[in-house]
């Protein structure tokens, strides 16, 4: 199966995550070994990361080219999950990457006992927007609101 939940870091998943990071904000800085270590340790939260060959590689070596977040927290109501950070490189886009990340996430979340598993998504990214109906997410009529940068 190309996509796996890292439970440490490994060789070349450093380099990985920032090169996708550039492509999921422009705003966020790249992580350095221990942030990317601190990360990868919080027991409530997992990485999944897609690996496959990208067009037009030179080899067939895989490549790390698509990750997503599964963070899970425990309230009153329940065990719940939230997806965030889902990014596929430009390169491999369109190939069902992002597809096989949700559905590994989302089976990560129920497997760990997950009511339910929510995700935002800006209304401009519209391919993102039909992963996440094809892949059985319904909008919400909710406001979003953030406190903070």
């Amino acid at each position: 199966m190309p996509v796996k939940l890292v439970a440490e870091a490994e060789p070349g998943l450093l380099e990985a995550v920032n090169g996708l990071i550039p492509q999921l904000s422009s705003s966020a800085p790249p992580l350095n070994d221990e942030q990317l270590d601190e990360f990868l340790s919080q027991p409530a939260t997992y990485l999944f990361v897609y690996e496959g060959v990208p067009t037009g590689a030179e080899d067939d070596s895989l490549r790390i080219l698509g990750m997503l977040t599964l963070a899970t927290f425990v309230i009153p109501t329940g065990k719940r999950a939230w997806i965030e950070d889902v990014v596929v490189d430009s390169a491999a886009r369109g190939q069902g990457a992002g597809r096989a990340l949700v559905e590994a996430a989302i089976a990560h979340a129920k497997q760990i006992g997950a009511k339910s598993v929510d995700l935002t998504s800006r209304p401009s990214r519209e391919a993102a927007n039909r992963l996440y109906v094809r892949s059985g997410f319904t909008a919400r009529q909710t406001n979003v609101y953030r406190y903070g940068g």
